[in-house]
């Protein structure tokens, strides 16, 4: 048997940001926000993640957008995970605002209120979030770890797990959005159960 050529490794500068040297999957998300004039905004986010199993989510804000102060002001906010299908709508909720601050691409995306907190959900996603804001922590230099207390939590009928559902079949027939940053998406319908060790326990 011929011997593999050696990996070649690439040594980074970790003066700078690393991140654009290689692809790494991302959920993608849109989180909504409340304005300081009553409208809502839509921000699509992949810097996104559960904070370990007791119902807490974050993602990393700036001070420098609108989503950041509008969660601080409103101590609140809504998660909305799109379908691939609508990999546009969550595009153009990436949108630049107008000279006023305006946002009017907004208004076309079709939407569904939250029941406990005053947000709305881009309609026909596959699950749903509403936090209530738990406390931003201080992680870099600009950027902020912002966790929310998931209140409520809502999951489409379709892709929702069940005894009577198998999990290959689910992921096939309703393929879930990913984001490869930098740059680009991908859907997952393909997946295998993970060979988890003899008793192994979470």
């Amino acid at each position: 048997m011929k011997p593999s050529a050696p990996v070649q490794l690439v040594a980074l500068d970790v003066t700078r940001p690393i991140w654009d040297h290689f692809f790494m999957v991302h959920p993608l998300v849109i989180i909504g926000t409340r304005e300081e004039d009553g409208t809502h905004n839509f921000s699509p986010k992949h810097m996104v993640l559960p904070l370990g199993w007791h119902n807490h989510f974050g993602l990393i804000g700036s001070p420098r957008h609108r989503t950041f102060h509008n969660i601080v002001r409103e101590e609140a906010f809504t998660v909305s995970y799109p379908r691939p299908t609508q990999v546009i709508a969550t595009s153009l909720a990436a949108s630049p605002r107008l000279e006023d601050g305006s946002k009017p691409i907004l208004q076309a995306l079709p939407t569904i209120p939250a029941s406990t907190i005053d947000g709305v959900f881009l309609e026909d996603a596959y699950w749903y979030l509403e936090c209530r804001l738990d406390r931003i922590v201080d992680v870099m230099t600009e950027e902020k770890l912002i966790i929310g207390k998931i209140v409520a939590a809502l999951v489409n009928s379709d892709v929702h797990r069940s005894v009577n559902k198998d999990d290959n079949d689910l992921v096939h027939n309703f393929p879930l959005l990913t984001y490869l940053a930098p740059g680009r998406f991908a859907t997952v319908s393909e997946s295998q159960a993970f060979p988890f060790p003899v008793d192994f326990q979470r």
